[in-house]
């Protein structure tokens, strides 16, 4: 079997594609696996070291307004649907997979042109363009939430899959994470993460809060994306005594671990970030993006929260005193923790890959 998966940009569109490839692979040991991003991407970091082959083309998004941007993107465009049809010649994969990103434009619809199997999954409630021009093309679309089935024309083609969760998040030790990580004992651990890129008002707010409040009431890993990391860490300033429990990290790569050993998640409210925290139960105050297309990561955490599983606290309403405050009247209620853990559970898939893994071999019975 040969598998080609197109997903690119942020970590939302390839990390159900690496949980794809893993189940794939599991399944079916002799499966050939290839992805294709772009350069620029976080892909390039991801799937490598993961250990699959990535493979690039040369696309860009559109930007609203006319401009010099705007020629270059429909050049870059044009010339990669000639770039993924020349990687499809090379590869001959028997199904292409679409996990989001412009990537998936011209990779996905070259694939259906020349009558391969094809799938996309949608993670979001309201789904981005390319997926709904993609939608009459491809043999299926997997979507997360019910909520996108509107979008959608051909009710035929859409499949409920959930989100593909990676499996090492549903095995891991507690207990050895917390040691891995070196946490220290007595103190809860709050975990802080903006998205792959980084947030800037999310970063700016933890690390005046580090700074102002922080007296070493818990642990704190804090992740500020590769870009905004040199600034952010070097802002920050705490009590030498209190060094140990604050990590200031660009990226969290080992996610499995982190989620296992955290009491509390301080995050965006992207769709596969709500599938993890859903996946592992865990307590989350939630910081929707508002830069987002039609809100959709509002809609995602509030959904959580009527779940009980989470707080949410908008951007425009995000200060270091409220998110101290949010932050220790949590932690020092155990049983508050507690129900909040079970609440987020409620609602979550756990077996997404294999729901997709089913649609692959139906595709490839044809």
């Amino acid at each position: 079997m040969k598998v080609l998966i197109a997903g690119g940009g942020t970590g939302g569109h390839i990390n159900p594609g690496l949980a794809i490839a893993k189940y794939i692979a599991q399944k079916n040991p002799s499966a050939e696996i290839t992805f294709v991003g772009t350069k620029k991407g976080l892909e390039t970091k991801l799937v490598p070291r993961e250990g699959f082959t990535l493979e690039t083309i040369t696309v860009r998004g559109f930007r609203r307004k006319i401009s010099f941007d705007t020629v270059l993107a429909v050049k870059e465009l044009v010339q990669s649907f000639f770039e993924a049809s020349g990687l499809i010649k090379k590869l001959k994969p028997d199904i292409v997979i679409g996990t989001g990103g412009y990537v998936c434009g011209p990779v996905l619809y070259v694939a259906a042109k020349k009558g391969i199997p094809t799938l996309i999954h949608e993670s979001n409630a309201f789904p981005g363009v390319t997926n709904r021009l993609l939608e009459k093309y491809v043999n299926y679309v997997a979507i997360t939430f019910k909520d996108a089935e509107k979008y959608f024309k051909n009710k035929n083609k859409l499949v409920h899959t959930g989100n593909p969760i990676r499996q090492e998040l549903l095995n891991s030790d507690r207990q050895a994470a917390r040691k891995n990580l070196g946490i220290v004992e007595g103190k809860p651990l709050i975990v802080a993460m903006g998205g792959s890129r980084g947030a800037r008002k999310i970063n700016e707010t933890i690390a005046e809060m580090l700074n102002t409040h922080f007296k070493g009431e818990f642990n704190m890993i804090f992740a500020t994306g590769e870009a905004q990391f040199e600034d952010i860490n070097l802002s920050i300033c705490i009590d030498e005594k209190y060094n140990k429990m604050v990590k200031v990290v660009p990226y969290i790569y080992d996610v499995a671990q982190v989620y296992t050993a955290s009491d509390l998640m301080i995050c965006r409210a992207g769709a596969i970030t709500i599938s993890e925290l859903q996946t592992m139960g865990t307590p989350s105050i939630l910081i929707p993006s508002p830069y987002v297309t039609a809100n959709h990561q509002e809609h995602n955490a509030r959904s959580l929260e009527r779940d009980g599983g989470a707080v949410v606290i908008l951007e425009n309403e995000l200060n270091a005193d409220l998110l101290y405050n949010q932050i220790c009247s949590l932690i020092s209620n155990r049983d508050i923790l507690k129900k909040m853990s079970v609440s987020a559970t409620k609602n979550r898939i756990t077996d997404s890959a294999e729901k997709i893994y089913s649609l692959v071999e139906k595709l490839l019975e044809r």
